[in-house]
């Protein structure tokens, strides 16, 4: 039996994968996001990575819990109730399942994350 090992979360260990919308999610812009997925468990229910993304914005639909930690960049994350919460380098907080709005990049946004969404339900 192997010995698990530490894993590093960073751009620096993982690769590179950038993406676009769908049209029917944006708001305004057309970002370019990129992902760094540095880990996913056996079950595919947790993962963990740093993700980035350009100007512009989205509607948000969350069908996980996710933390985030704000490493670079500032952002607006508007509920589907109109309220707002500008996050930005230092910011740590989680995003709950069920979560509906935007996500507004007002300055590019680099953030590490983790995130829990149970494939079974």
């Amino acid at each position: 039996m192997s010995t698990p090992t530490i894993i590093p979360i960073s751009e620096k260990s993982t690769v590179r994968k950038d993406y676009f919308l769908a049209p029917e999610r944006l708001v305004s812009g057309n970002p370019q996001l990129t992902l760094w997925e540095s880990f996913v468990d056996a079950t595919d229910n947790f993962s963990v990575g740093v993700w980035r993304g350009e100007v512009g914005t989205w509607n948000i639909a969350y069908k996980k819990d996710e933390y985030c930690e704000i490493l670079e960049g500032r952002s607006v994350l508007t509920d589907r109730n109109g309220t707002s919460v500008t996050v930005a380098q230092g910011d740590k907080f989680v995003i709950p399942k069920g979560y509906t709005g935007t996500w507004e990049v007002l300055e590019a946004t680099k953030k590490i994350y983790a995130s829990y969404e149970p494939k079974n339900g």
